[in-house]
């Protein structure tokens, strides 16, 4: 099958939330046509996620800030029939620290006390109140958030796929571009499935972004996937672990959080990878369950499931969206980390809107982001 400029306007590569959002956008505006080389869309990443929302990721970052808060909306609030769930559910966000060392926990509250207000020490007894296993050593004082919540990644992954296929967008698996050719009209990208045409090629191929710019003989971004392990174990017997918050170690080494009935633990590992099907490493696997144990006071007799994913970034650790500079109709959807969940809404409009030749969306401009902090340009000059 080949899809000429008339049939098609846009060809999306990876299936994931970033291609998935842009698809669900783009197809506003002209045919997509969403290329999934896995045999399901959001194998890798995407479905590996556990994902949550915070205002304040990544310490109060003003560039994530912008664009987690440009998704709020749409994330409280999505277009009636876009999914039959609620996309978020509120989760209050507890950061503990070891008492022989406050000064992680106190850097991190100067840092978010610039941005929100919603953060606040408290001690002890509100503490157990919330957590009524944790041991004795982290119980002295903590930071609190309540604008947190957790989201449901697969209503909203699956939302975006259902709109892209609702206004005539095609979404085909089992189809990793083999071939990509600059053409007078635009792109000519062949698969397993076929050989599409269209003028716009959106690379959101996840850890393979600069594999298929390869193929497209387009210069890297120089992405770096890094590999994030996480366990589900049983809870303590006799704890209602429900209303347990999402609990984070001031200084990054683990977090753990309820999961339908099950605690999930991570010891926050960020290990360079090369782009593949990740899985976890026993080392990794072994100090998830000693974190949590240290923390919560109960042995970790059996590991019920592990996984790992990867968490894709460039030297600066911001995303990447826009047309390459050399290569014309090559379009950039790349570097979402660990905030591609919570941030994919307003990604997704940034696609929409500069493939357009809009520019940035005027409520993310209002929020203090500029184009420069996101362009592909920054990391080709």
């Amino acid at each position: 099958m080949t899809l000429t400029e008339t049939e098609a306007n846009f060809i999306i590569i990876g299936g994931g939330i970033a291609g998935a959002g842009a698809g669900y956008e783009l197809s506003a505006l002209g045919k997509v046509i969403l290329l999934e080389r896995e045999a399901q869309p959001g194998y890798h990443t995407t479905g590996r996620s556990a994902a949550v929302y915070s205002a304040t990721y990544g310490q109060g970052d003003p560039v994530l800030r912008a664009l987690v808060l440009g998704s709020t909306d749409f994330l409280k609030n999505p277009p009636a029939g876009f999914s039959e769930h609620a996309l978020m559910s509120p989760r209050r966000h507890l950061t503990i620290c070891h008492r022989d060392d406050f000064a992680p926990l106190a850097r991190l509250h100067d840092d978010l006390a610039q941005v929100t207000d919603d953060v606040a020490w408290i001690g002890r007894e509100e503490i157990l109140g919330m957590l009524p296993v944790l041991t004795e050593p982290y119980q002295e004082k903590a930071l609190l958030e309540r604008d947190f919540f957790d989201m449901d990644v697969h209503a909203l992954h699956e939302g975006f796929l259902r709109g892209l296929r609702s206004r005539g967008g095609k979404v085909i698996t089992g189809s990793p571009a083999e071939a990509i050719e600059r053409t007078a009209a635009g792109w000519r990208v062949s698969t397993p499935t076929g050989t599409y045409e269209v003028p716009v090629l959106v690379n959101a191929a996840g850890a393979w972004v600069d594999e298929v710019a390869k193929l497209a003989d387009v210069a890297p971004i120089g992405i770096q996937p890094l590999r994030r392990t996480a366990i589900l174990v049983d809870p303590p017997a006799g704890q209602d672990i429900h209303n347990w918050p999402f609990v984070t170690e001031a200084k990054n080494t683990f977090y753990f959080k309820p999961d339908a009935g099950k605690i999930l633990v991570s010891p926050m590992d960020q290990t360079p990878s090369d782009p593949c099907d990740a899985r976890p490493e026993e080392m990794d696997v072994a100090y998830a369950a000693y974190h949590l144990e240290e923390a919560i006071g109960h042995p970790v007799p059996r590991i019920d499931h592990q996984w790992a994913g990867l968490r894709n970034h460039v030297a600066d650790h911001h995303p990447v969206a826009g047309f390459d500079p050399e290569a014309k109709g090559f379009f950039w959807l790349a570097g979402q980390g660990g905030f591609g969940i919570k941030t994919a809404v307003a990604m997704s409009r940034i696609t929409a809107s500069l493939i357009q030749g809009e520019g940035l969306p005027e409520d993310l401009v209002a929020l203090g982001l500029k184009e420069d902090d996101i362009s592909v340009k920054r990391l080709k000059k």
